[in-house]
Formats: C-alpha cells, structure tokens, sequence
C-alpha cells in the first residue's frame, strides 16, 4: 500500500465518521462507495467500515444513553440476530449491485415522500407503524444489510422515523442498537472469512481520524435546531438513495 492509498482511505473515513457522530447514522453509506473506488479488496472496505462503526459508537452512545427505549432496542437486536447470516449469504453469492439498487430506489421513494407529507405522524399511526412488532421485519433486514453491505442503519432509521421517535430517542436508541449490532456484525464478518491482511493496518492509520470526526460531528449533532433535524435526515436518505443508484450503475 502506498502512502496515498492510505491518505485516501483516512480521508473517507474521516467523512464517514463525521456523518455518524453528526446525525447518529450514515457512515457505511458514504464510505462504503468511496471505498470501493479505490483499489483495495471489497472485503478489507467493508471490514474497515465496520469497525469504524463499531469505534464511532462508543463516543455518540454516552450522549444519548438516558433516552434509549429499551423494549424497542430488544425487539430490534432480536430480530437482526437470524438477519445477519443471511447476509453473510447474500455478499457471497448475490449481486451487490442488484441489492444496492433496490435499496436506493427505496430510500428516495420513502424519503420524498415524507417530506412531502407533513402529516407524518398521522400517516404512520395509520399504517401501525407504533407497534413495536413492526421492529421485527426492520431489525431482520438491519441485520441482514449490516452483515453484507454495512448499510444496517437505513433499515433502524427509517423505523425510528415512522415510528415517531423523538430527537433524543432517535439518537439514543439508534447508537445503542448499533453498539451491540456492530459488535455481532464485525464478529461475524471476521468468522465467516472477510478481514485481510491490510485490513487492520489501514484501521490503525484510520483510528485518529475516527475518533476526532465522531467528536466533531456531536459537537455539531448539539447545534442543530430540533425543528430542523427530522427534515434534514430525511433529504439525507434522499441522497442516500441517489447515491445508492450512481454506484450500483
């Protein structure tokens, strides 16, 4: 690896770790693309982007543990436990290109459509989305896109929104879910044969990064007006669908 090469890949986590601290969420999203146009090994971008999250969420969780909603968080991490095999499954034998379509598609549907409708919360009891059997399907496919593509937050994040999850809930509970997730994730990735041998070199050259973006993104997570902060995560999925698209093409 040349010192360019590593240059870059700190500098792409350094803006995926900047999200996360920032909004609670989005960090395989942006760097998982970026990642993959550099020339190191699909598995070594995703293993690195995992324990990047897993690193992120110390700092981000001890601001937000008092507003965890803990039944929730159970049902989620429930449910993604049997997700997580599956996709180590799917990354070995499916088309990344084909699931990663899918999903953007999905994201930008789902996105425009809330901030089109400012009557979400209405919406959302309607369809039952305040039941927290509803945790199940999205804590499954969390698991399951985690494991495969480090894209399990889309799946939480989208739950915490239809569900009507308050400012302080939203990032309370979503970096617990992914201290444990990111945990079972990681393990999993490192059984079923995905780290190499550059990977823990290029996570050691990362860490400094890591752990200053995480604290400058809460420092900003503070200073976003609450009346805004649900309008912004919902344009960020929109982008996140957008560029879901661009790279599965």
């Amino acid at each position: 690896m040349t010192a360019t090469l590593i240059g870059l890949v700190v500098a792409v986590v350094f803006i995926g770790a900047l999200m996360r601290g920032t909004f609670g969420f989005g960090e395989a999203v942006i760097s998982m693309p970026l990642l993959t146009l550099l020339p190191i090994n699909l598995h070594t971008a995703i293993s690195l982007v995992g324990l990047m999250g897993l690193t992120a969420t110390g700092p981000t969780i001890i601001s937000g543990w008092r507003h965890i909603d803990h039944r929730t968080l159970i049902w989620l991490l429930g449910a993604a436990l049997p997700g997580i095999p599956v996709g180590l499954a799917l990354v070995t034998f499916a088309p990344a290109s084909l699931v990663t379509r899918t999903l953007g598609i999905l994201l930008i549907l789902y996105g425009g459509y809330s901030l089109l409708r400012p009557m979400l919360d209405q919406t959302a009891e309607r369809v039952g989305m305040t039941h927290r059997g509803w945790a199940l399907p999205f804590g499954f496919a969390s698991g399951m896109l985690g494991s495969a593509y480090n894209i399990g937050g889309i799946p939480i994040v989208v739950y915490g929104t239809l569900s009507r999850w308050n400012r302080t809930s939203f990032h309370g509970t979503l970096q617990a879910y992914f201290l444990f997730a990111d945990i079972l994730i990681v393990s999993g990735q490192g059984l079923g044969g995905l780290w190499t041998a550059n990977l823990f070199t290029l996570y050691a050259f990362s860490l400094p990064a890591i752990i200053v973006a995480t604290l400058l993104g809460l420092f900003l997570h503070r200073r976003i007006p609450t009346e805004r902060f649900t309008r912004y995560v919902f344009i960020i999925i929109i982008l996140f669908g957008l560029l879901s698209l661009v790279t599965s093409a």
